[in-house]
């Protein structure tokens, strides 16, 4: 599967963005999808994850409640709405897709978009 992120940019502090990630190849409704980011200086880490069927979602406990990220099979596209942005949300955004379909493992997302950039400013 083939993945392409789009919707960074800059915001300031307490604001809204939303990111989109469109896939291409293998039937998208396979895959479970997921968001990652990694900051300047720091390691990838995780953020959300949803479920093949949207069913289940899973979240970075620094991101819950102001995160959520969704999907539309049939736009063969995943989502993440992010609120309530902080200074510590800048970072370059990556969606990646997990072909066991359940998202739930970090570990087993193995197909990777390029990168989003989400600057939020004070």
């Amino acid at each position: 599967v083939q993945l392409q992120a789009s919707g960074g940019g800059l915001v300031q502090a307490r604001g809204s963005l939303r990111l989109s990630c469109a896939a291409s190849g293998r039937p998208f409704n396979t895959y479970g999808m997921g968001w990652f980011r990694q900051a300047p200086g720091k390691e990838r880490e995780f953020v959300a994850a949803i479920s093949w069927s949207g069913s289940a979602t899973y979240y970075a406990d620094s991101v819950k409640g102001r995160f959520t990220i969704s999907r539309d099979n049939a736009k063969n596209t995943a989502y993440l709405q992010m609120n309530s942005l902080k200074l510590e949300d800048t970072a370059e955004y990556y969606c990646a897709a997990d072909p066991t379909g359940w998202g739930r493992d970090p570990g087993s997302f193995s197909s990777w978009g390029q990168g989003t950039l989400v600057t939020v400013s004070s």
